[in-house]
């Protein structure tokens, strides 16, 4: 695939890049190189390979999904200045 220079102006204006016309020429011929490149990428079947995150295939950790407390609200409530029956107490602010 081959890029213009009127194309490298258009995505050096959506970039903000102030970029000369010498500039230009080179990218020209650089952005062109890379979308042959991924042209290239394109030939390639991958029909058959599954999505994959990683290189290896590794199965993620599963918790038990319930609902706790943490188990720790006694420690919790030790640093509260006040407590009344394992609450914080607070100043009231709405009346």
């Amino acid at each position: 695939m081959s890029v213009d220079r009127a194309t490298v102006f258009r995505i050096a204006r959506l970039a903000r890049i102030a970029i000369t016309d010498e500039e230009a020429g080179r990218l020209e011929s650089e952005l062109s190189g890379i979308l042959d490149w991924v042209a290239q990428l394109d030939e390639l079947d991958t029909a058959n390979v599954e999505p994959m995150t990683r290189v290896e295939a590794m199965t993620m950790k599963m918790r038990e999904d319930k609902v706790t407390d943490g188990f720790k609200a006694d420690e919790i409530v030790k640093n509260a200045p006040q407590e009344d029956d394992h609450y914080f107490v607070v100043p009231k602010i709405v009346e």
